[in-house]
């Protein structure tokens, strides 16, 4: 049944050698990679003027500026990582790239920020997008945690289907979103500077009290500061094309970059046409937290049940007009592709987890693939650290913002400063004029990429600490240092289970003490007895405790009968335990002959439903997990099928010729019948 729901959910399970048909063309990776990136447009803009609002809207005048400033390090960072997928395609990214040139506490510092990075996209992405869709429904506003942890399912259960399925899954939805921004802001501009028409935001005669007065000087530039960092988060997703450039087709580099730079053009187009479309409308907004009393609407305050739209959807109502379908369809495909901006991070985790296990730096299954030939342990972990993210913060999309962009500043300007270095290595030994003035010609792109993103996190990190990214620059650090400590754990263990080629034969035990345990004379001991007497031990016996006396007398008196060639060993139990009793006597074993090998030999039971586990086998497991921390000892399971596991088995197994089928899966051969 698990299995029947297993396929049902995810499909079948892929080949390994299908890997090359889940590779994306152009036009499905773009919605795949891209969908964060192109996602922030619908939020960027808006907390420009949220944060210059704490001013009113004396300082709305600045954000054309610090628009500009955004697009400026957008357009660089693409420019940047352009290069970065022709010069490291093996999918790494900005953790191979910090590696390699920076050292490997840089890579793994770039790792951890991107990490955290990806958790935070999912949450962000997810818990907006709900914003969107409270706005219509009230149940959703209502209980938002728990709808934003279901879409969260969701996503992950479509990633776990594979990479391929999922990017055609999210491809329409991607699209809509373009072709509707991109068709809103065109019309928009025609109706504007062709036709003349004046473009009436909702909010435009609307007031915003100041939450601060009298700004000015160093207080006027820090908020503004506030304002482009926030802005900046329109950069998050840039770099998940260069993390995910093995899932493209061949010739992998040149489609990953074309894909990225059409992104940015993409990314730069909305952006920009959304706030000068916005501003040019006399949109205004404010923290929602504090829409209700610093709104003010003919002078007096908003009121509690005023619901403040976000800049996208007032935008819409400024060109197509409030309540038609066009702004009803704007505001559907906004709420979708927040909810599938989290789809580039379910793309990138899983891929750089699976590096970071390569590395021994995570747990080694993040490396496994799955049914469905996607990093399924990846994806699942990455659903769960956002789960627990969206019900610790209560789905609050500005508690989860001041989190944002520290992780993705980070990668940034380590992995273009390892660029700067990458090819400040390869111009010492290129002695052809020409490519050493492409190389020159690239590492200025990539130097300008890393002074640009250095000074956006000196900036991000000054203004955001307070409100909320201490979190992040503890959390990065824990992470840093978890990894290490993988790492140090799997290179100790690998040192201590080498073995040196010249001691290859000390492996091999003097002799083998073999010791069957036994409860009392059944099939399944008596099925134990003969695997062991078939190993041929030095040694063999059987010992049982004595936890009643009269069945420890019973069980001496019927093995007596039997004539069983093993000898029983009875150990007394003055305390009824089971364990312990056992434990020493193998130990004591163990003292006498430290260079034999004990081999304890268990019967067990296997039953086929799950209440039978409850009351079979949990001395057999306890005693287990105990013999398993004592050198020197070998444990054997010996399982007896009982019928009830038959239904698991799928079918009965093929008798061989001339055998009789008995009772539990044994059987005989005819001429022992007819004797």
């Amino acid at each position: 049944m698990t299995d029947l729901v297993k396929r049902v959910v995810l499909g079948r399970a892929l080949r390994s050698t299908q890997l090359h048909d889940q590779l994306l063309p152009k036009r499905i990776a773009l919605p795949v990679f891209a969908s964060d990136a192109l996602s922030s447009v619908a939020y960027a803009p808006q907390e420009i003027l949220v944060i210059l609002s704490i001013a009113g809207v004396t300082l709305f005048h600045y954000s054309p500026w610090v628009a500009a400033g955004v697009v400026v390090i957008m357009l660089t960072v693409v420019a940047s990582y352009r290069q970065n997928v022709h010069a490291y395609p093996s999918g790494g990214g900005d953790y191979e790239i910090a590696n390699e040139n920076l050292g490997k506490n840089a890579g793994l510092t770039v790792a951890s920020a991107l990490l955290v990075d990806y958790v935070l996209t999912v949450a962000v992405s997810v818990a907006n997008g709900v914003d969107y869709v409270g706005a219509a429904i009230p149940f959703v506003a209502e209980n938002k945690p728990l709808v934003a942890i279901g879409i969260v399912v969701l996503l992950t259960l479509m990633n776990l289907r594979g990479i391929r399925e999922s990017g055609m899954a999210f491809a329409f939805p991607t699209y809509a979103f373009m072709v509707a921004v991109i068709g809103m802001i065109l019309w928009g501009f025609f109706k504007l500077f062709v036709l003349g028409e004046e473009l009436v935001a909702p909010t435009k005669d609307y007031d915003i009290v100041p939450q601060e007065t009298g700004l000015e000087g160093l207080a006027v530039a820090l908020l503004v500061l506030r304002a482009f960092s926030s802005g900046c988060a329109a950069l998050t997703g840039v770099e998940a094309i260069s993390n995910g450039v093995p899932a493209f087709r061949k010739p992998k580099s040149k489609n990953a970059a074309t894909t990225l730079l059409l992104m940015g053009v993409l990314a730069v187009t909305m952006f920009s046409g959304i706030i000068t479309l916005g501003l040019a409308s006399g949109v205004k907004v404010t923290e929602p937290t504090h829409a209700a009393t610093d709104i003010l609407i003919n002078g007096q305050p908003a009121g509690p049940d005023y619901y403040q739209q976000p800049i996208i959807a007032q935008v819409a109502s400024a060109v197509f007009g409030d309540g038609t379908v066009l702004f009803f369809v704007i505001a559907a495909v906004t709420a979708l592709i927040l909810f599938l901006a989290a789809n580039t991070a379910f793309n990138g985790f899983p891929v750089l987890g699976s590096i970071l296990a390569q590395d021994r730096y995570l747990p080694r299954q993040l490396h496994t693939r799955g049914d469905r030939l996607a990093f399924s342990n990846g994806i699942v972990m990455l659903a769960a650290f956002a789960c627990l993210l969206i019900w610790v913060f209560d789905a609050d999309v500005s508690k989860l913002l001041n989190l944002y962009i520290v992780g993705v500043f980070v990668s940034f300007t380590l992995s273009q400063t390892g660029m700067v270095r990458h090819w400040t290595r390869l111009l010492r030994t290129e002695t052809d004029a020409k490519e050493r003035h492409r190389m020159m010609r690239i590492r200025l792109i990539n130097g300008f990429g890393a002074l640009m993103t250095g000074l956006v996190l000196v900036v991000v990190l000054i203004t955001k600490f307070i409100p909320g990214a201490w979190i992040v620059c503890i959390a990065m650090p824990m992470l840093f240092l978890m990894m290490k400590g993988i790492n140090r754990h799997y290179t100790q263990v690998s040192v201590e289970l080498e073995v040196p080629a010249e001691e290859d034969d000390t492996m091999l035990p003097a002799r083998t003490h073999a010791i069957v345990l036994v409860s009392k004379v059944h099939k399944p001991t008596m099925r134990a007895l003969a695997y062991a007497r078939a190993t041929r031990p030095s040694t063999l016996e059987a010992i049982s405790v004595a936890v009643d006396h009269e069945e420890s007398r019973a069980l001496q008196e019927e093995w007596d009968r039997r004539g069983v060639p093993v000898p029983l060993k009875i150990l007394a139990s003055p305390y009824r335990e089971i364990t312990k009793p056992i434990l020493d006597y193998v130990k004591s074993v163990r003292r006498r002959s430290p260079r034999d090998v004990v081999a304890v030999y268990i019967p067990e039971y296997v039953v086929g439903h799950w209440w039978e586990h409850l009351l079979h086998n949990q001395s057999a497991l306890r005693l287990k997990g105990r013999l398993l921390f004592t050198p020197g000892i070998m444990v054997i399971s010996v399982p007896w099928q009982l019928a009830s596991s038959d239904r698991l088995k799928g079918r009965p197994e093929p008798l061989a010729p001339g055998a009789v089928r008995r009772p539990y899966g044994e059987t005989r051969t005819e001429e022992r019948v007819n004797r």
